[in-house]
């Protein structure tokens, strides 16, 4: 990709001089005038170091994408029940394509695994739940998502200013264009779709190239997958998720929303469920709703599995993770014999 240098010179020279008056492009661009855009310059400028004048440039050719903000008020994960959202992502054709992934990536999986602690199942879980393994990395220009989001849809505006900043000083840290870099209706980019400011905090140079490189490199993405677990409390051989029978006629009310270690075995055994676990009963746990197709259900999730809902904040999403690498393990397990 050209550098942020190349990429502001090329904008600069189809603009005119003056930002302030909010006429370019008509209606497919964004009014620079606006409050919200000139908040967002100077709150960039201040806390990326970034100078206003380039900043103007590139949002100058970014466009608004309404379809991202109907994508945004209806996330899968929140509108499906589980099971339908389950069978999404436990499908044939990933679980084939995830083995195969495994056995091609099998020497750089089990290298990673050994210098981080992860197991290769839930790398290549993640990257089968988040791109089919690198197949799937989004349509939209990431400057144009993330720009839509932080001046056009109020409820997280900030949380999306913040990420446009993040994706403009990336694209001078990692010499990204910042006109061609493609992603998800939410900005997320590469094989592991990492937002801007994980990519700049968690991404990690596995070749030692040099560079971070989440689209293209594998060493990369696999070892950039495995740190962010890690970093954000993944414990090495540590159970993830065990299943839980309903004593009585109907399961506990429970959270779907919550994502907190907030029970422990012996509070879910005295809300009614039975469970099989040699761990103290102590142990912190999430009871975690699973709505079957013609029932209701309870899982129980331990430390590793709000891991996963840090990728992704919601149980259903860890849940398929979790259910995707099982899947991925025994299949390759059995290929193995």
């Amino acid at each position: 990709m050209r550098t942020f240098a190349a990429a502001i010179a090329t904008a600069c020279l189809a603009l005119p001089a003056a930002h302030g008056e909010g006429t370019f492009g008509g209606t497919d661009r964004f009014d620079l005038g606006r409050a919200e855009v000139r908040q967002f310059v100077e709150k960039a400028a201040a806390d990326e170091g970034l100078a206003p004048d380039d900043l103007y440039h590139l949002l100058a050719k970014a466009e608004p994408q309404p379809r991202i903000i109907e994508a945004m008020q209806r996330p899968a994960e929140k509108v499906l029940p589980w099971w339908d959202y389950r069978r999404r992502f436990l499908t044939p054709r990933r679980i084939r394509e995830g083995m195969e992934f495994w056995q091609e990536h099998r020497e750089l999986l089990e290298r990673v695994a050994g210098e981080r602690g992860v197991a290769p199942e839930y790398i290549v879980a993640i990257l089968g739940v988040e791109t089919f393994y690198g197949r799937i990395t989004g349509n939209y220009r990431v400057l144009d998502a993330l720009a839509t989001l932080a001046f056009d849809y109020p409820p997280r505006a900030t949380f999306f200013g913040k990420e446009l900043a993040s994706f403009l000083k990336l694209s001078r840290e990692e010499a990204i264009d910042p006109f061609a870099a493609r992603g998800s209706y939410a900005g997320a980019m590469g094989a592991p779709q990492f937002m801007p400011s994980s990519y700049r905090r968690y991404a990690v140079d596995g070749n030692g190239d040099g560079r971070r490189d989440l689209f293209t490199t594998w060493d990369d993405v696999v070892a950039s997958v495995a740190n962010y677990f890690r970093e954000h409390g993944w414990q090495p051989g540590a159970p993830v998720l065990i299943e839980a029978q309903v004593n009585g006629s109907a399961p506990p009310a429970l959270d779907p929303g919550n994502l907190e270690l907030n029970e422990t075995l012996d509070s879910a055994r005295a809300r009614g469920l039975s469970f099989e676990s040699t761990l103290p009963g102590d142990t912190p746990v999430i009871l975690i709703p699973a709505e079957g197709e013609h029932a209701p259900g309870v899982r129980i999730g331990f430390a590793n599995f709000t891991t996963i809902t840090r990728y992704n904040r919601s149980v259903r999403y860890a849940m398929a993770v979790h259910d995707l690498a099982q899947a991925l393990l025994a299949g390759v397990s059995e290929a193995g014999k």
